[in-house]
């Protein structure tokens, strides 16, 4: 890779340019991401050995945990306790708690098991909005097609036509629970344009919509008859004499001690992967986003999808180096604000879906193009001061967190643009499930992140909140209808002896041990 351009001599360059409003040339994309975007990247991937997805592609991070031996065996339960529930759901973030509310409210017993905190999930990091086509020039139909589109034709036309059919009305649960949205002199729900969409259809509050979003649903999960265990995370599943998904194991992260609860119906909600650090890039996501809910549903049997495409959000922070990964919203470029490389020159439509922004980002840092501020810091500026230049006041009143962001950077992105670099964001794929959110194991509902098939190989923003409200909704009250008052004869672990047979036959070791929970780097108790 290039040096690139000093950060000092960008800066002239910035100045000397800013005012410019050169329209970038079009780029070939299809060859833009062969050549530039991480998931075209062959020698990060390996094929499958083992499970239900042997012989696809994966990344050798993700499969190493996939075809990792467990971390218990029946000797760790000698003794455990024994908890039943109606609906167990897994993971505390958005789509975890919009299930857990709808089953409480249908009548369910519930308990919501979460690895950290309630709420601490990637929802709270969600920034630019949700997608909802409630403009008099927009419509479900339109909705679809920019979604089917930006995933390069790979989702699951059923579960997006569910997506956007349901998105209104989400909106209104929403509220209907005090959720705030930004609105106009005249009480209106403003909206603004997502990349690589054809109409303004993101509803927002300021630039912490997801912060919002997780008060809502905390609140309303903490006044409902659910019984929530923090610090509790799920360490492997069960089944029954059936087969089907009966419960899970999960550890007190505080006692380090097992207990077993027994459920007619679990729902796995546990996020994504990004702090895997896939390609050794920096993440935006929360310290609990393992890949663990992957790798728990696929030990069990349940099918995976789409596991080898990842998005990498344009817009993380590259300098000061401590920052690296948090995120910016694409909101801001929404409403405005321009990519510049180190020359001052704009290289890319900003409103181009995600993997070609990130892309093109990367292309321009390859090609030395971009701004090299030492150290491994590299990236190109985002101009936020032109924004405010045009519009005083804007950030303030719209971007509240840029500015907060920009303070803890000691940069006043009024003054100043931001340096950034694409961050790992999202996991495009995850496990296969239908309309109802139930996976290819029978009493396994996955929903959120952990879920695949709504985006296909790229996500636009804004589907994100909308897919973990639509989804969990869907999956709590499905699974409050399904409970019959009967438990289960016989819960057992039986699926990990099939495991342990698969990875001996294949010639795997059995030395490392998932899920991880959390990143070597992490302090916090738990783990392998």
């Amino acid at each position: 890779m290039a040096k690139g351009i000093s950060r000092q001599a960008a800066l002239k360059n910035y100045h000397a340019n800013r005012d410019k409003t050169v329209t970038p040339e079009e780029l070939d994309v299809p060859e833009l991401l062969k050549k530039f975007h991480p998931d075209y990247d062959e020698t990060s991937m390996v094929s499958l050995q083992v499970g239900p997805n042997k012989g696809d592609k994966c990344h050798k991070q993700l499969a190493d945990l996939l075809q990792s031996d467990a971390m218990i065996d029946e000797a760790d339960l000698a003794g455990a306790p024994v908890y039943e529930t109606d609906v167990l759901v897994i993971g505390g973030g958005g789509a975890g708690c919009a299930a857990a509310l709808v089953a409480a409210e249908k009548g369910a017993r519930g308990i919501l098991a979460t690895k950290l905190r309630l709420g601490d999930s990637n929802t709270v990091m969600a920034e630019g909005g949700i997608q909802a086509s409630i403009e008099k020039n927009d419509t479900p139909q339109m909705h679809f097609d920019d979604t089917i589109k930006a995933g390069h034709h790979c989702a699951d036309k059923k579960l997006v036509e569910k997506l956007v059919m349901e998105a209104p009305d989400v909106i209104r649960w929403l509220i209907q629970h005090g959720m705030q949205f930004d609105e106009n002199q005249f009480g209106d729900l403003v909206t603004r344009r997502a990349g690589g969409t054809s109409a303004d259809r993101v509803v927002y509050y300021r630039d912490y919509t997801g912060l919002e979003m997780m008060r809502t649903l905390r609140e309303g999960v903490l006044n409902r008859n659910v019984d929530v265990w923090e610090y509790n995370p799920v360490v492997e599943l069960l089944t029954n004499e059936s087969g089907h998904c009966a419960g899970a194991i999960v550890m007190s992260l505080n006692k380090k001690s097992y207990t077993i609860i027994k459920a007619q119906a679990v729902i796995m909600a546990t996020g994504g992967i990004g702090r895997l650090h896939l390609n050794g890039f920096p993440t935006s996501n929360h310290i609990g986003a393992t890949a663990d809910g992957l790798i728990l549903a696929y030990r069990l049997g349940a099918k995976l999808r789409d596991i080898d495409s990842f998005q990498y959000h344009p817009t993380g922070m590259a300098y000061p180096r401590h920052m690296a990964g948090s995120l910016i919203t694409e909101g801001i470029r929404s409403a405005g604000a321009r990519l510049l490389n180190g020359l001052g020159e704009r290289f890319i439509d900003e409103l181009k879906p995600r993997d070609c922004v990130t892309s093109a980002i990367l292309k321009e840092c390859a090609e030395g193009r971009g701004i090299d501020d030492g150290d491994g810091v590299k990236g190109v500026w985002l101009d936020t001061p032109t924004l405010e230049r045009e519009n005083p006041g804007f950030l303030e009143k719209r971007f509240p967190k840029v500015l907060l962001t920009g303070k803890m950077c000691k940069i006043n992105p009024k003054e100043e643009p931001l340096l950034i670099y694409p961050t790992l964001h999202y996991q495009n794929g995850g496990a296969v499930i239908d309309e109802k959110g139930i996976s290819t194991v029978p009493g396994l509902y996955c929903v959120g992140e952990v879920s695949g098939g709504m985006h296909g190989r790229n996500r636009i923003m804004g589907n994100a909140l909308l897919e973990i409200i639509c989804f969990g909704r869907i999956a709590g009250s499905e699974a409050a209808e399904l409970i019959h008052g009967r438990g289960h004869k016989k819960v057992t672990i039986e699926h990990l002896s099939r495991l342990r047979r698969e990875l001996t036959h294949a010639g795997l070791p059995m030395v490392s041990k998932s899920p991880a929970l959390f990143p070597d780097y992490a302090k916090q108790g738990g783990g392998s």
